[in-house]
């Protein structure tokens, strides 16, 4: 995973990586968004219908895999029932062979809150710039004036899932899928659990500051944790740039396979320390499209996984 060439987006995610740690504070070893999670490893199996849509490799074969699970924030001690840990994380590994992966990285709203990373820096330092009791209008106020995709990502509901296993994930960017006849189809992942079970406020604030993660691991000791991997499909003249413009509910979905995770993953801090995900697909089938969020995301992954992988070991 190289940083990417372009040395204004390298510098542009340098300087989103110290505005989050102006906002968070400095937490060694851990990332600098999505800081506090939980990795589980299972078995990814395609759906019949995968080749027809990509002749990715990962849509021929059964493979493993890793899938973290995560808090919103770079706070590693937010409580799981804080009201500012949605929308939650997803980010999944596909092992392909030995120093051979591709990964999937979403959240649990189908948003996203600016269209590239100019605009969310502004955003970011806008409400650093905007505490309570400032005077209005507030360099918020002013940002989401002229913003009204922020505005729609802030006041999207945001519910808290009763688990990380029923909580549906979006990768919101767009990606274009390539099969074996070089057909070329846009579309974006979603993951689905099984079924969506989310809190009530009241029910939200009598749980315990862990209870996400605890009841993942009591879960997984009973029964597999599933999810249905699917693609939403554009249509033409849908826009595949603009991570900030979903397409209508109507677009069709294709499933591409099961994911079924079995137990936790060994040593979980510290592979979760260690393990860099990747937004890119860098996988002949799958490519990512034009969104400048694409880099700009994967150069930002990679200096604070550099910095999470040079701390000292967290427990």
């Amino acid at each position: 995973m190289p940083l990417p060439d372009d040395d204004k987006v390298v510098a542009l995610a340098n300087e989103l990586l110290a505005t989050f740690d102006q906002i968070f504070g400095l937490h060694p070893g851990y990332r600098a968004a999505h800081a506090k999670g939980i990795m589980l490893k299972g078995t990814f199996k395609p759906s019949p219908q995968a080749a027809n849509l990509s002749r990715a490799e990962h849509f021929s074969r059964e493979l493993p895999v890793f899938v973290r699970f995560s808090n919103s924030t770079g706070l590693p001690q937010l409580p799981d029932n804080d009201p500012a840990a949605n929308p939650r994380g997803f980010a999944l590994r596909f092992f392909l062979a030995e120093h051979r992966h591709t990964d999937i990285v979403g959240h649990s709203i189908d948003s996203f809150p600016n269209s590239n990373g100019a605009e969310f820096l502004e955003f970011l330092k806008a409400s650093i710039e905007s505490p309570a009791g400032s005077k209005t209008p507030t360099a918020l106020e002013q940002f989401l004036a002229v913003h009204p995709a922020t505005v729609s990502f802030i006041e999207a509901p945001k519910p808290t899932p009763a688990s990380f296993a029923t909580e549906k994930y979006f990768a919101v960017l767009a990606f274009k899928f390539i099969n074996a006849q070089g057909i070329e189809q846009y579309g974006r992942f979603r993951i689905l659990p099984e079924s969506e079970e989310y809190l009530s406020q009241e029910e939200v604030a009598q749980k315990d500051k862990d209870f996400l993660v605890d009841e993942m691991l009591e879960r997984i000791k009973n029964k597999p944790v599933r999810f249905k991997l699917v693609v939403q499909l554009a249509k033409d003249g849908d826009i595949t740039d603009d991570a900030t413009v979903r397409w209508p509910e109507d677009r069709p979905l294709v499933e591409l396979g099961a994911i079924e995770l079995t137990e936790p993953v060994e040593d979980n801090a510290a592979k979760q320390q260690q393990i860099i995900f990747d937004p890119i697909p860098r996988i002949d089938g799958l490519e990512a499209s034009n969104d400048p969020l694409f880099e700009l995301r994967a150069a930002i992954y990679l200096l604070s996984g550099r910095r999470r992988r040079a701390a000292a070991p967290v427990s």
